[in-house]
């Protein structure tokens, strides 16, 4: 749990940020403004540089719901490609420089369902050193994170 304080110290302050519950190494929050609630977690892997993190979010006054977000421990390549691979699942994202997100809504979904049944996930790539790279995630309490997230928003 303190990593997760320590992730949202390192956020931009949010007045009216409300915790809805850690679940193993993930947690669910929601910020007023602007509203969203959202399921956040760390890699395995402890990073002291950068402050790499998963997310799922829901913003409810852009109709968005499940849109997942990743920030990278390192910056990738300006050519390479970002993989997220849960089980024997893959999904292409889209990337900036430390960031990637989910090509589009249908993608989200199976990412999101795919989390739902698995154990780890890992996020790969090439650094802009040319070194490969993967963080990984642990799943357990992402479902459970993910709901209270979506509750978070729906009870408002």
């Amino acid at each position: 749990m303190m990593w997760l304080i320590a992730l949202l110290a390192l956020a931009p302050p949010q007045q009216g940020r409300v915790s809805l519950g850690v679940f193993d190494s993930w947690g669910a929050f929601r910020d007023a403004s602007p509203r969203r609630c959202y399921a956040i977690a760390r890699p395995v892997e402890k990073h002291e540089q950068s402050q790499p993190f998963a997310s799922i979010a829901s913003w409810p006054g852009q109709g968005l719901r499940n849109q997942l977000h990743i920030r990278l421990s390192r910056t990738r390549g300006a050519n390479a490609r970002v993989t997220l691979s849960i089980g024997e699942r893959r999904f292409e994202l889209v990337a900036g420089e430390a960031d990637a997100w989910a090509p589009d809504a249908r993608t989200d979904a199976a990412v999101v369902s795919a989390i739902r049944e698995g154990r780890s996930m890992s996020v790969e790539t090439v650094s802009a050193a040319g070194s490969p790279f993967a963080d990984t995630y642990a799943l357990k309490g992402a479902a459970t994170a993910i709901d209270a997230a979506a509750l978070g928003c729906v009870r408002r």
